[in-house]
C-alpha cells in the first residue's frame, strides 16, 4: 500500500525546539518535522500494523501543530469558520446537559433529529425513499459510505487538487485512487471521466463546493456524473459540507439527478460546529443500511448533546455570517490581484494561487520563515506542487496582516 504524500521533510528527524520558536518564532525547517524515538523506546515498527505505519499525519494538521509553536503567527491554513455557534444551538446544548441527555443515542441518530433531516432532503430532492443516518461528523460519514462500498481492489476516482482525507481513507481500505486532474482550470473534464471508468470502479467522489480550490461545479457538470455514474454501475459519493458557501451562482446537487447518489454533509462549516460532531449521509436505503451497521461497530453515535444543538441550528440564519465570509473572499481577491494567479473561488471558504517560483512546498517554506505566515502547499491536495491555499475564515486583522505578508512575499519573489 502506498504511503500517503506529505509535504514534511523526511531528511530532518528533530523536532523545533524553544530556541527555534523563540524571539520571532522562525524555523528553518516546514513544517515540524517528528522526534526521533528516545532512547529504550518501543520500536514502532514492530507494534504498529503495516496498514498504520503506511500513513503520516496530514499536512494540515501539521500546520496547525506549526502555528501552535509561532509566537503570534499569521494562520492561513485552518478552515472552519470564524464566526460563532448560533446562540441558540449552544442554549439547546447546555439544555441537554441539565436534563442530563449525555448518553448513547439510537445509532442512526436521536429521531427528532434524524426524522427532520431526511423530510427536508426528501422534499428538497423530491425522492420519498431517500434514507438518512446521523454521524460522528461528515468525516464518519465519508468514511462509513466508503467502507460500506468497496472492497480491497476496487478503484475509486478522486478529482485533483483533492481534499486531503479522500486518498489516504480509500487507500486504508485498500481500494486503488484513480485521479482525473482537473488543472488548470479545476473544472471537471466528463468525458475524460468516462474514460477512467473500468469494471473494477465501484465509486466516484465529488466535492463542490470544493476544498481546496472553491470551485462550485455547475449544473450541466453534475448532472453528468449523476447520469454517467447511474449508466456505469458506480456509486456517486457527493460530498456536500460546504453547500450553503456559495457566493455566484446557486449550489447543485447530483442527488437531483439520480437516486443513487450518496451525499455526506454536517454541521461543522454550516454553522460553525466542527468540534461538535454532528454530520450525516443519506441516499438509496440499502447503502445507508449499511451505514448504519457498520456504524454500531466503529463511531457507536454522533455526541448526543451536539444533536440536540443541531435541531436548534437548523432553525437559525447563517445569512450574515456567510455574507462576511464572501467579503473577505472579495477583500483577498482584491489584494492578491496582479501579484498572483489564480482561478476565483466561487464556494467554500479557501483561495488556492500558483506559488511564485513555481513549488507551493518551497513558498510556504518561505512564507514561515521571513513572515511567520502558515499556508498550506498544494501537494497535500494532489500530486501537483504547484499551488498553495489560503483559508481566509479569519479575523480582518488576521486577513490584513496576510494579504500584506503575501504582498511582499510576492515582490521580493520578483
Amino acid at each position: 500500500m502506498p504511503a500517503a504524500r506529505s509535504w514534511a521533510s523526511s531528511s530532518t528527524s528533530s523536532s523545533a525546539t524553544a530556541a527555534d520558536v523563540a524571539a520571532g518564532g522562525r524555523l528553518t525547517s516546514f513544517p515540524i518535522p517528528r522526534e526521533r524515538p528516545r532512547a529504550n523506546s518501543v520500536d514502532t515498527r514492530s507494534v504498529v500494523s503495516k496498514r498504520a505505519g503506511a500513513f503520516d499525519s496530514s499536512g494540515i494538521r501539521k500546520a496547525f501543530d506549526l502555528a501552535a509553536k509561532l509566537e503570534n503567527p499569521i494562520n492561513l491554513a485552518i478552515g472552519q469558520p470564524d464566526f460563532a455557534m448560533p446562540a441558540e444551538a449552544r442554549e439547546a446544548a447546555k439544555a441537554a446537559i441539565d436534563a442530563g441527555k449525555n448518553g448513547y443515542t439510537p445509532t442512526q441518530g436521536i429521531p427528532a433529529l434524524r426524522d427532520r433531516l431526511e423530510a427536508e432532503v426528501r422534499q428538497e430532492l423530491g425522492q420519498p425513499g431517500r434514507s438518512l443516518c446521523v454521524t460522528s461528523g461528515s468525516s464518519g460519514a465519508l468514511v462509513l459510505a466508503l467502507m460500506a462500498l468497496i472492497d480491497p481492489g476496487d478503484e475509486v476516482i478522486l478529482f485533483e487538487p483533492a481534499f486531503v482525507m479522500y486518498r489516504p481513507l480509500v487507500e486504508f481500505l485498500g481500494g486503488r485512487c484513480i485521479i482525473v486532474d482537473t488543472s488548470p482550470t479545476f473544472r471537471i473534464d466528463v468525458d475524460q471521466v468516462a474514460a477512467a471508468i473500468t469494471p473494477r470502479c465501484r465509486v466516484m467522489l465529488l466535492n463542490t463546493p470544493a476544498n481546496p480550490t472553491g470551485i462550485v461545479a455547475p449544473e450541466e457538470t453534475v448532472r453528468a456524473l449523476a447520469r454517467l455514474a447511474q449508466q456505469r454501475g458506480v456509486t456517486l459519493i457527493s460530498d456536500e459540507l460546504y453547500r450553503s458557501y456559495c457566493y455566484d451562482e446557486p449550489f447543485h446537487s447530483p442527488a437531483a439527478h439520480s437516486e443513487s447518489v450518496v451525499v455526506i454533509d454536517g454541521f461543522s462549516k454550516s454553522h460553525a460546529m466542527t468540534g461538535w460532531r454532528v454530520g450525516w449521509v443519506h441516499g438509496p436505503k440499502p447503502i445507508i443500511d449499511a451505514c448504519t451497521m457498520l456504524q454500531q461497530y466503529t463511531f457507536v453515535c454522533a455526541p448526543q448533546v451536539g444533536q440536540w444543538g443541531a435541531i436548534a441550528a437548523l432553525d437559525c440564519s447563517m445569512a450574515g455570517p456567510l455574507a462576511e465570509c464572501r467579503r473577505k473572499r472579495d477583500k483577498l481577491m482584491a489584494g492578491l490581484r496582479g501579484l498572483y494567479a489564480f482561478v476565483p473561488p466561487g464556494g467554500a471558504f479557501y483561495l488556492y494561487p500558483e506559488a511564485p517560483g513555481g513549488s507551493g512546498r518551497a513558498f510556504a517554506e518561505r512564507a514561515v520563515q521571513e513572515e511567520k505566515l502558515i499556508v498550506v502547499p498544494g501537494s497535500v491536495f494532489g500530486s501537483a506542487d504547484t499551488h498553495f491555499r489560503i483559508a481566509y475564515t479569519v479575523t480582518d486583522q488576521m486577513l490584513d496582516r496576510g494579504i500584506a505578508a503575501l504582498q511582499r512575499l510576492a515582490r521580493s519573489a520578483g
